[in-house]
């Protein structure tokens, strides 16, 4: 007894040729996701060790060889001295986050600092996410001097996205997935309808809530006072304003304001929402949101 549906040839070939291209889709995702880990791991042990030689500066030792950063597990990471030396709680927490800052490594992590060979903490802290909301931390034993040791710095980064497991679960299921779902079910015609910055919405006047956005002139008009725009804040309004009321991706935000620097920080574009937000705070009947760990939402309201 057959357990599927009997399909007519054209359905079947719609069928098969959508589950080769979900297999091959799925294939190019693995592959990108792997890729996209090994360059985040790179660039944390590439941060790292300019901690360690950022601290070694510090201590004023210009000899001594910056060793190599020792992964513990998935985004954890330990940092060596080859000798003892002293220092100021302040000083490393300075050090270290610049350094990171300075590397795009602005999720949440967390720092301890252990004796050689010991288990206990001699000092630690914790940041949260360095947001446009400002960063958020919780560093105790401030200011205080630590005494002459062999000490182990130990780094721990909060995990983004899925784990290795998970990749592999969804990579399997999903073409699974799709392909019983093809097999009941009638292919539909849909209309996909890619929302874009053009060159005319760019000339055009937008009324957003009670204020008028003329992207042309890089303004904003507000019952009757013009607040004007620098490039960038009317590049990315221009882009939000295109979708309200729904959530613009970061990842999207900085591919298409940012892709001609080459290199991209993801606090510039927190830089500038902020800012935009302060421009924009005037009228109630917008808001600039940020929604954690995907991307903005302009709100209008009705």
């Amino acid at each position: 007894m057959a357990l599927l549906p009997k399909l007519s040839q054209p359905k079947t070939k719609f069928v098969l040729g959508i589950t080769l291209l979900l297999y091959s889709a799925m294939a190019c995702v693995a592959f990108s996701l792997k890729g996209g880990d090994s360059f985040g791991e790179a660039r944390q042990q590439i941060a790292l060790r300019k901690v360690g030689h950022e601290v070694l500066r510090y201590l004023g030792d210009s000899s001594s060889s910056v060793l190599p950063v020792i992964k513990t597990d998935d985004n954890a990471y330990q940092l060596k001295f080859a000798h003892a030396f002293t220092f100021k709680t302040d000083s490393l927490v300075k050090i270290t986050e610049r350094t990171l800052a300075d590397a795009g490594l602005t999720n949440r992590h967390v720092v301890n600092v252990r004796r050689s060979g010991a288990q206990d903490v001699v000092f630690a802290y914790i940041i949260e996410d360095k947001k446009a909301d400002g960063d958020k931390a919780l560093i105790p034993c401030s200011g205080r001097t630590q005494p002459l040791g062999n000490y182990v710095v130990e780094i721990n980064f909060e995990k983004d996205g899925i784990s290795s497991a998970q990749q592999g679960y969804l990579l399997g299921g999903i073409p699974l997935l799709a392909l019983i779902g093809l097999l009941f079910s009638r292919p539909a015609k849909q209309q996909v309808v890619a929302i874009s910055a053009t060159d005319k919405q760019r000339e055009e006047q937008l009324t957003i809530g009670n204020t008028i956005f003329d992207a042309g002139k890089r303004t904003l008009k507000f019952e009757g006072n013009i607040t004007e725009l620098t490039f960038k804040e009317n590049r990315v309004l221009l882009i939000l304003a295109a979708s309200p009321n729904e959530i613009v991706e970061r990842a999207r935000l900085q591919k298409e304001v940012w892709e001609d620097e080459g290199v991209i920080v993801g606090r510039s574009l927190d830089v500038f929402v902020s800012k935009l937000r302060k421009k924009l705070e005037a009228d109630e009947a917008i808001q600039l949101i940020n929604i954690r760990g995907k991307g903005y939402t302009l709100e209008v309201k009705a």
